[in-house]
């Protein structure tokens, strides 16, 4: 990846703390959720309730898209990041401790 453009996804990474993450159904609809976020460089982490459909739908197919935007009062001057990736849990007990010590940080 240009450097260029990795310092450009990690300001706006670094700058917003909410995105929106779509996962697929079991119909094959997507589902699009509003989750906070916290972010490690470019890794992303973001909790969901085990029993939550966000959850079981990564469980069955672990794609997911996400955005996260930067609203702007002109429609032209709008900025945002949109990706494709691949969700996994977070099992690693010092990792999680981590991510739970980072959140109130954003």
């Amino acid at each position: 990846m240009d450097a260029q453009i990795k310092d450009k996804i990690q300001t706006l990474l670094d700058q917003h703390r909410i995105m929106t993450v779509a996962t697929l159904r079991p119909d094959g609809w997507p589902q699009a959720t509003t989750v906070g976020y916290v972010n490690d460089g470019l890794t992303l982490y973001f909790l969901c309730g085990l029993d939550s459909q966000k959850a079981a739908n990564l469980a069955r197919d672990d794609r997911l898209s996400l955005t996260i935007d930067h609203d702007a009062p002109q429609v032209m001057e709008i900025t945002g990041l949109s990706m494709a990736a691949r969700a996994q849990p977070v099992e690693d007990r010092a990792e999680a401790e981590k991510v739970l010590r980072m959140l109130p940080m954003k």
